[in-house]
């Protein structure tokens, strides 16, 4: 394990006006926001009408959408072979797998177990991993000491990733975890290839405004970005895409940059049934593309 310690923090990194970062970025097509870019995400547990691996694959057929991160529950660890072998059947790519949430990972009972699964169906994939939102574990540490008690953890996990070729994503999810100056500076303490961020606009409510300032930060470290609905006032609650009041210039910023990682398409909060959130998140990103001028990419959802 390495002994440096790099601190990222907000006043030492590069601080851009919305045009100046916009400048700054490759002239954008929105190409990334094809349809064929699209991942499904948090569409498993949130789903009132409970669909299998077969029923949920064949949602994602009817829909298009041809990439999927898998956000399962102790009651779908019986069916995780029966997800890989309908995925495979479908030729859906299984984009991401949602690891054990919380400070340590590796000791709960299905870690070994996802990994072993992965393996046994030659599948490389991203291991997305959040440290949680609370910070009772940490709240007593110094900033250097959180650092290193979280980028240890993280290393344990990329190592583990390495040896079965899938590479991990720190996922923000609100508290010390959630903010993107603490998930670089852990990225610099871990020092592997491996490891990046995967940005969810659901738990970015309080970093809306200054979205323009990080993201040029976390850009080559990005694996995934999870767009939502943002609306100043809403206690927290995302809405479907379009009817925000920040999503737009957000998408915009991303649009006209040089990331070419997916988008996924949440419905957490969106729809009790996953295929009417899917088809509304969908609907709002088109708008929104219009809006910007994106018509070459809105080709794509024809």
């Amino acid at each position: 394990m390495m002994h440096h310690l790099l601190f990222i923090s907000i006043s030492a990194l590069t601080i851009l006006t919305p045009k100046q970062a916009m400048s700054q970025s490759l002239p954008g097509t929105g190409e990334v926001f094809s349809k064929k870019n699209l991942v499904a995400w948090c569409i498993v547990p949130f789903d009132i009408k409970k669909r299998g691996p077969e029923e949920r694959a064949q949602m994602l057929d009817k829909l298009g959408i041809t990439k999927f991160a898998y956000d399962w529950r102790e009651e779908h660890v019986s069916s995780f072979d029966e997800e890989m072998n309908t995925l495979k059947k479908h030729h859906i790519k299984l984009q991401a797998f949602w690891m054990p949430y919380g400070p340590d990972p590796v000791k709960n009972k299905y870690y070994v177990e996802i990994l072993a699964l992965l393996q046994r169906h030659h599948i490389r994939t991203q291991l997305w991993w959040s440290y949680g939102s609370s910070n009772d574990s940490l709240k007593n540490m110094s900033q250097e000491e959180k650092i290193i008690t979280v980028g240890n953890m993280v290393h344990i996990m990329a190592e583990d990733a390495a040896k079965i070729g899938c590479t991990v994503g720190l996922y923000n999810h609100n508290g010390w975890f959630g903010e993107p100056e603490n998930l670089l500076s852990v990225l610099h303490y871990v020092k592997m290839q491996n490891v990046g961020i995967i940005y969810n606009f659901n738990h970015a409510e309080d970093q809306t405004e200054r979205f323009f300032e990080f993201f040029p930060q976390i850009l080559p470290h990005l694996f995934a970005l999870n767009i939502a609905g943002l609306k100043k006032g809403s206690s927290g609650k995302v809405v479907p895409v379009g009817q925000g009041d920040s999503e737009e210039k957000m998408i915009r910023i991303i649009a006209e940059s040089s990331y070419r990682g997916t988008i996924g398409i949440i419905n957490e909060n969106t729809d009790p049934d996953a295929e009417v959130g899917l088809k509304m998140n969908i609907d709002g990103l088109k708008n929104i593309l219009k809006s910007l001028g994106y018509t070459n990419v809105l080709q794509t959802y024809h």
